[in-house]
């Protein structure tokens, strides 16, 4: 059984994802146990105030803890950079909270790619958009594209394996309520495009309910769709309509991938997948502000 503390409750916003995520999901978990004390824990889960975020997770990975870390892991990508390295000197595991590449779809998806049943990858198109709820967009933390970017940005990269080359991007100042539109170029001429943001809330969508989130996959022998909200269960009532998958959600994954990390000493997501993500959403961030398409060093 491992140990775990629980550290802060603190997101961008009004967030609690400690309360209303993590907690429910490491006491459900059958490998885990919470525990109160610093001296027992084997792991922590740090959903701290951003701006403290990577100074107490470099304290936790000095300290020999493996840590789960709200997204975005750090303020920055130099900060999520130092913690990776860290986390690899003292042989620690770190998995950032990307939990949405995890989901059944997704996961079935990357395997369909990586096996070739759609050729080879040309473009991928994404939209991930969410409906009401708290807007991140004048927390002085990133925003929007921050807070919601993450996502699709690791999940385009995860699904193809690809290392971008250059960002551009559109969308408005952090402290607006609209889209953000992401265009990523890959190694070897790929593309894609991914639409991301909040709306206004939507008649028969929970507050914070993924409006779209969905995938098209354009390949040399085919085209792979993927809506990552399903499969699942939808539940209409008067006020909203709802889905629900009937096995283990995302954030439960993201326990089973911690767990087997701390086991094997090698997660499948970790602090790497946060700088790449981190980067891109800087560089998407400095091309809407400066106009112009803004060219990386190959991040995978």
């Amino acid at each position: 059984m491992i140990r775990v503390r629980l550290l802060g409750e603190a997101g961008i916003g009004t967030q609690n994802h400690q309360r209303d995520m993590y907690r429910p999901a490491f006491e459900r978990h059958p490998g885990f146990t919470v525990v109160g004390d610093d001296e027992e824990a084997d792991a922590v889960s740090v959903a701290l105030p951003l701006p403290e975020r990577a100074a107490a997770i470099e304290r936790e990975i000095r300290a020999g803890r493996h840590v789960l870390a709200d997204k975005p892991l750090a303020a920055t990508a130099a900060e999520c950079e130092r913690l990776a390295t860290l986390a690899e000197e003292h042989n620690v595991v770190v998995v950032p909270a990307h939990h949405q590449r995890l989901g059944g779809a997704l996961r079935s998806a990357k395997a369909a790619i990586r096996a070739g049943r759609v050729g080879l990858p040309w473009n991928v198109q994404c939209d991930f958009i969410v409906a009401g709820g708290d807007f991140a967009g004048d927390s002085g933390a990133g925003g929007e594209l921050l807070n919601l970017g993450l996502y699709p940005i690791d999940i385009v990269c995860d699904l193809l394996g690809l290392a971008v080359t250059k960002v551009r991007a559109t969308g408005g100042p952090l402290g607006t309520l609209q889209l953000n539109t992401l265009q990523l170029d890959h190694e070897h001429g790929v593309t894609s495009t991914i639409v991301v943001g909040r709306v206004p809330q939507v008649h028969g969508i929970a507050p914070a309910g993924l409006l779209l989130h969905r995938y098209r996959v354009s390949g040399s022998h085919g085209v792979l769709v993927i809506d990552a909200t399903r499969p699942a269960l939808e539940v209409r009532t008067a006020r909203e309509a709802t889905r629900a998958w009937i096995g283990p959600g995302t954030v439960d994954t993201l326990l089973d991938v911690f767990a087997a990390g701390i086991r094997t000493g090698r997660a499948e997501l970790g602090p790497r997948d946060a700088v790449r993500a981190q980067r891109i959403v800087e560089a998407a961030q400095q091309s809407i502000n400066e106009g112009r398409g803004v060219q990386l060093d190959a991040i995978r």
